[in-house]
């Protein structure tokens, strides 16, 4: 594994054995023991990822999210932070930081979440759920369970 192209912040928290491709952005971050982050990932500040996890390449992961141990994501999986999303302010100014609220998402222990799969904001996927490929999460997943769709939607017990 190269460091070629790897954009990591000083602020990172990296736990052993953790291992990161090529052409990663990450601030702000932890990620735990054992974790893989494949190429073309953003990790954003405040996100945790925890032991045992496999991050698939040109994922998007924001600030906001909580990624327990043992944790798969497939390949371009988009995290959704902000329920309203903006550029400007009803003034015509740039929005920043003060202007809107991160909405937490929390992906539980064991889960998978399929390819190219988007995880609306303020939704918990439980333990050992699967989220089928191309699914668009728009409330919690229980555990145990797969889901798909757009809108996923239960489709039986895992």
């Amino acid at each position: 594994m190269s460091t070629l192209f790897q954009s990591i912040a000083p602020d990172v928290k990296l736990g052993k054995g953790v291992r990161v491709f090529n052409f990663v952005n990450m601030y702000g971050c932890e990620v735990d023991d054992n974790t893989k982050i494949g190429a073309f990932v953003e990790v954003q500040k405040g996100v945790k990822i925890g032991k045992n996890c496999k991050i698939s390449s040109h994922t998007f992961i924001c600030e906001g999210v909580t990624i327990e141990d043992n944790v798969f994501v497939g390949h371009n999986v988009s995290f959704i932070n902000d329920k309203h999303p903006r550029a400007t302010n009803p003034d015509g100014s740039m929005q920043n930081e003060a202007d809107w609220k991160v909405v937490p998402t929390i992906v539980k222990k064991g889960a998978s979440i399929g390819t190219s799969s988007t995880i609306l904001c303020g939704v918990t996927i439980g333990e050992n759920a699967i989220v089928g490929a191309g699914s668009v999460v728009t409330k919690d997943v229980p555990p145990d369970t797969i889901v798909a769709g757009v809108p996923a939607r239960v489709r039986r017990k895992a």
